[in-house]
């Protein structure tokens, strides 16, 4: 079963951060970053069980890490019904916390 993902505002707005800060250091690795967490978003959309709970008591609320060079992403997600996964926020794995 393949679920259709969708993104908050929140969300987009965390990629177009995320990409832009790596955009004024490195065009390349903004590309590799953009293109991992899309690849990773996609392996999401097959298998969203399999990622670890964000919250013991609450079984749809879910992180995804996405690797990426030594550190890599985080992907805040829930887990809506049978069909479709909403991305909340997306963070580096070096920044405190979701926004």
């Amino acid at each position: 079963m393949t679920y259709r993902v969708r993104y908050t505002r929140g969300a987009r707005e965390d990629l177009h951060r995320l990409y832009a800060h790596l955009l004024e250091r490195d065009l390349k690795a903004a590309r590799r970053a953009r293109d991992a967490i899309a690849k990773g978003i996609e392996m999401l959309g097959e298998f969203p069980f399999t990622c670890r709970k964000a919250l013991a008591d609450n079984p749809f609320l879910r992180e995804f890490v996405i690797p990426f060079g030594a550190a890599g992403y985080i992907a805040l997600f829930e887990i809506d019904d049978n069909e479709t996964v909403t991305i909340l926020a997306i963070r580096h794995q070096r920044e405190d916390d979701y926004h």
